[in-house]
Formats: C-alpha cells, sequence, structure tokens
C-alpha cells in the first residue's frame, strides 16, 4: 500500500467519525451551555441537574441522526471496498 493511499484512507476515517459524532457533541454542547446558563440564573448547582438533560440530548440526537449517521458509514463503506483492490498487495 502506498503511502499517500494510506494517508487518503486515514483522512477518510477520521472525517467519517467526526460526521458522525457531531450531532451527539453539538447536542451535548447545547445542553449543557443551556443548564449552565440556567444554573448561573438560578444558583441551583445540583450535580444531576447537569448529566440528565445531556443523556437525554444525546439519546435524541442519536434516535434523530440515526439513519443520517448509517448513511455515511455505508457510503464510507463501500467507498474502501471498493478502493481496497486498488491498494495492492
Amino acid at each position: 500500500m502506498e503511502f499517500e493511499i494510506a494517508v487518503n484512507w486515514t483522512q477518510k476515517m477520521i472525517w467519517t467519525a467526526a460526521m458522525c459524532a457531531a450531532p451527539a457533541l453539538l447536542a451535548a454542547l447545547v445542553a449543557g451551555l443551556l443548564i449552565s446558563i440556567f444554573q448561573a440564573v438560578t444558583q441551583i448547582h445540583e450535580m444531576t441537574l447537569t448529566f440528565v438533560p445531556k443523556i437525554v440530548a444525546v439519546a435524541l440526537a442519536f434516535v434523530v441522526c440515526a439513519g443520517w449517521m448509517l448513511k455515511v458509514l455505508v457510503r464510507f463503506a463501500i467507498e474502501m471496498f471498493v478502493q481496497l483492490p486498488a491498494a495492492g498487495p
């Protein structure tokens, strides 16, 4: 396998992982920001208040984006299997 092919595959792998992780990370970011603002305004500093809404937001993001994430992963897998013979022995 040539160096350029390995680098290209690695770049596509990292990009695909970032694309699939983005909805969950953005949901956790938005939920955390809203919870932090709520805690700053009300001065309620309960530890469970920070975790439960984030878990719910991430689970909801996974449910909403699961079809799209699967399409991205399948497209990546097909592309890698198509390019596999070109990599050589």
